[in-house]
């Protein structure tokens, strides 16, 4: 393939080659009526029969049809151009366009270069065809030599030629070049405040952003989703959602699909199962036909708001279900404990028209591992490469280390790593770790949180697993080994946090957080908790305190005041007897909060949802979901 790089640009002395078309003819009126190339073809040759095809007129229309019809070809087109001596500017025009069109940017740029070859004079489509293509290739050489070329054709004030030219410096990371041609315009529309916006958006300039949108004289649906868009990719989902309400407020445009999937993704983030029903309502209401991106949103916001059954609807009444919306529901099954709903969703897959992709597979042994169907899980891991051709990646090597490790069958684990035709990554060694504590094999567990630490230096999990293996074997000097690894690495614990959402608004409680407005409530609700548990049989499992402290009661102290329990006591207060309490949780959930909570459910007789790090619990009559096996 040619390198981008090795095209040579220079400018020829341009040839005029203008010809008046002629009076659209027979032929012409019967290439519109064309329903397959076989068709053209025939029409191709009556015009070179009678000589049309050397019209410079007739020629484009047929070089359009090849190059942007559905029943076109783009070497006919091609052919079309090489058969004329001095072809117009619209040919090439409409080649570089076709190539766009099929996503082969770089074949529009050698158009573009054999248009200057021939002497042909660009025009504000040539350049905005090539910026297109050079975007795309995010090849800023090139842009560079279409900026002069544009500048000595006198275009560069072309207000579309101006958004394109500011959308590939943005794009290439050079927003200090975006910006100037920005500032250099006289008259700026809301196209070109977009893609300045976009491109502080894309570079994480959030300063200049805000700053940026806050002046812009006039905004519609795109600017909003940029912004909410950036949001999202940073992590900041209670912004996203309030940047969707000042959207409303400001009644400068209506949400679009596109807002709306970034709505749901960020109410996804934050578990806000209320206001994610108000968007459905919302798309109900206004008739908003559910396409692929957002029948899938739909059914992320409801698996990861604990709301299984609403997804199911969602998945049952669209009607066009891709992959991804296969995959979401597959996905929303196993996050919630249902992985025989996974299975059996997977299965009715296989039997419909849409065939399983890599994320599917990844889906489905996600939902073997987290429900412990070892045979499953082999046979899955089997038929994805030798009946749909599919070879594993690391994330389904991954999957089944996991599964192995969940189900403690450590040897099968090793050996799967050993037979990887790549080396281990963090998530892998994280499992085998996690695996290891809850059975107990701290030889092995001590062994790969090493390899843990090491594959993943800056991340505190990691410390936090290898720390309780240490601590589990009463080896405390490994414990504090591990916190001097994490000081001199600068790397610190994320405190846990829990929040719950009610009446639209999302309430978040830090572990051991006292600052609370309700705080005298919440705290004689865990007083009272701590009664009632005890009452029932509960014993504080303190072993899940994996510090060398030896006072019982400040380790009983210290697991009350898991956020969890907090946001739970929250719940108890802030509504009706019957109703179900959902919280989300930023990490892992431990085993004494399962335990208690399980109990709650029967002593106040609520169901609890509890979404964690890895997964859902929905807590009924004192069992869990997960049936203990998380």
């Amino acid at each position: 393939m040619t390198s981008v790089a090795s095209i040579p640009f220079s400018i020829p002395q341009a040839i005029p080659a203008t010809q008046s078309p002629p009076v659209q003819n027979s032929n012409l009126s019967l290439l519109q009526l064309c329903t397959h190339l076989h068709e053209a073809n025939q029409i191709h040759a009556l015009m070179i029969k009678s000589s049309q095809a050397t019209d410079a007129y007739s020629a484009g229309r047929l070089a359009e049809f090849y190059a942007i019809s559905d029943h076109g070809s783009l070497q006919h087109a091609e052919k079309v151009l090489r058969s004329l001596e001095h072809p117009p500017t619209f040919i090439f025009n409409t080649l570089m366009r076709g190539h766009l069109n099929r996503r082969i940017p770089l074949q529009s740029i050698h158009i573009y270069h054999q248009m200057l070859l021939a002497s042909a004079e660009p025009d504000h489509f040539t350049f905005t065809f090539a910026l297109k293509a050079s975007t795309q290739l995010r090849a800023l050489p090139i842009g560079h030599q279409l900026h002069a070329h544009i500048v000595k054709h006198g275009l560069h004030s072309n207000p579309h030629i101006r958004n394109k030219l500011i959308h590939l410096y943005a794009v290439c990371g050079r927003i200090g070049d975006a910006r100037k041609v920005f500032d250099g315009s006289t008259e700026l529309d809301v196209v070109a405040w977009n893609s300045m916006l976009e491109g502080y958006a894309d570079n994480k300039d959030g300063g200049s952003l805000h700053d940026l949108f806050s002046r812009m004289p006039a905004r519609d649906v795109v600017s909003w989703n940029t912004m909410m868009a950036y949001h999202i990719e940073m992590g900041e989902f209670e912004e996203a959602i309030m940047t969707f309400r000042s959207m409303q407020e400001s009644h400068e445009c209506r949400p679009n699909r596109v807002t709306l999937v970034s709505v749901l993704s960020a109410l996804s983030h934050l578990g806000a199962l209320g206001q994610g029903q108000w968007a459905h309502a919302y798309i109900n209401r206004h008739g908003i036909e559910l396409d692929e991106n957002l029948s899938s949103a739909l059914i992320n916001m409801y698996s990861k708001c604990g709301c299984i059954e609403g997804a199911v609807y969602t998945f049952e009444v669209t009607n066009c279900r891709s992959a991804d919306a296969w995959n979401a529901m597959i996905s929303g099954f196993t996050t919630n404990g249902q992985s025989s709903r996974a299975v059996e969703l997977f299965s009715r897959m296989e039997s419909s028209a849409v065939e399983p992709n890599r994320i599917t597979f990844a889906c489905v042994l996600n939902a073997c591992s987290h429900g412990g169907l070892v045979d499953k899980g082999i046979e899955y891991f089997r038929k994805m490469n030798d009946v749909y051709g599919t070879e594993p990646d690391i994330g389904h090597y991954g999957c089944m280390v996991d599964l192995f490790s969940r189900a403690g069958l450590f040897e099968k684990a090793e050996e799967m790593i050993r037979g990887m035709p790549m080396e281990p990554d963090a998530v892998m060694w994280k499992a085998v770790v996690g695996a290891c504590r809850i059975h107990r094999n701290l030889e092995l567990g001590e062994k790969a949180g090493f390899r843990l630490v090491k594959a993943a230096p800056d991340d505190h999990a990691a410390y936090v697993l290898l720390s309780n293996i240490f601590a589990m074997a009463n080896n405390w000097n490994g414990v504090h080994k591990v916190r001097k690894m994490m000081s001199e690495r600068g790397v610190r614990k994320v405190p846990g946090c829990s929040s719950i959402e009610l009446g639209g608004v999302v309430h978040e409680f830090i572990a051991g957080d006292v600052s609370q407005p309700r705080k005298k409530e919440i705290y004689e609700m865990m007083d009272e908790i701590g009664e009632r548990l005890k009452l029932a049989g509960y014993e504080p499992d303190t072993t899940q305190v994996l510090l060398d402290i030896d006072e019982e009661e400040v380790k009983e102290s210290s697991l009350a005041l898991h956020s969890e329990k907090i946001a739970v006591a929250f719940g108890l207060i802030s509504t009706k007897a019957g109703t179900t309490i959902r919280v989300v949780k930023n990490l892992r959930m431990c085993g004494d909060c399962h335990s208690a909570i399980k109990l709650l459910t029967e002593i106040y007789e609520r169901d609890i949802i509890v979404r964690d790090a890895n997964r859902f619990h929905h807590f009924r009559k004192g069992s869990c979901s997960c049936m203990d096996y998380w």
